[in-house]
């Protein structure tokens, strides 16, 4: 009997329309810190809670690479946080996680996302995130979705309202030394509203045991 792949995620992609999504690799990371190298926002906002993006152009690139190398190191199937490196054209464009916890009794998924400057504005940020919904609801059998932004990210806040996310109450958050309101955001199966395209999906069996998915 052959032995089980023991990394299967290197096997998964998930197609849409204009993007391909895989695992995040050593090589695509590099394309990615440069990604953070070139900038993510605007200096005078900022969307995330950890404000990563402050330090200067190179730190920003190392980061990057330390935290993906050590969310895919800490993988389990009780705990796992995939984070899908998007490309559009061969390149890499930015990155989309999906992330869960105790997932086979939860079934319950979460979503974080950014892309470089340079790309945003042009419906990529809704195609990768409609890609992993897809995924998370039609492969790996999820009834509820979760995610969240700062009520001063009108972009982030726009994608989930057009995917049928619902507003799911408010955390005071600490950022940049002050408060800050984040708008959580909870999306139920049947309320995704799907994009007129399909999702393919390759790999997709090989990873269910690492991702606590079960059958049956």
């Amino acid at each position: 009997m052959e032995a089980p792949d023991p990394w299967p995620l290197r096997h998964l992609v998930l197609h849409s329309p204009r993007l391909e999504l895989r695992p995040d690799d050593d090589a695509g990371l590099l394309e990615l810190a440069e990604e953070a190298r070139r900038g993510v926002h605007p200096p005078e906002v900022m969307p995330f809670v950890a404000a990563w993006t402050d330090v200067d152009p190179d730190e920003r690139a190392r980061s990057v690479l330390r935290y993906h190398w050590e969310r895919r190191a800490t993988l389990r199937p009780e705990g796992w946080s995939v984070h899908f490196l998007v490309r559009r054209g061969g390149c890499v464009v930015g990155v989309q996680e999906l992330q869960a916890e105790e997932f086979g009794l939860t079934r319950e998924v979460g979503t974080g996302s950014w892309l470089g400057m340079r790309h945003q504005g042009d419906g990529i940020g809704t195609e990768m995130r409609a890609a992993v919904l897809m995924f998370a609801f039609d492969h790996l059998g999820a009834d509820l979705a979760r995610s969240g932004a700062f009520a001063d990210n009108p972009a982030s806040l726009r994608v989930s309202e057009k995917l049928g996310y619902r507003p799911d109450g408010t955390t005071t958050r600490a950022r940049r030394g002050r408060r800050a309101v984040e708008v959580r955001l909870l999306l139920e199966r049947a309320a995704f509203r799907r994009p007129d395209w399909a999702l393919q999906a390759d790999g997709v069996a090989g990873c269910l045991p690492a991702l606590g998915v079960t059958r049956g």
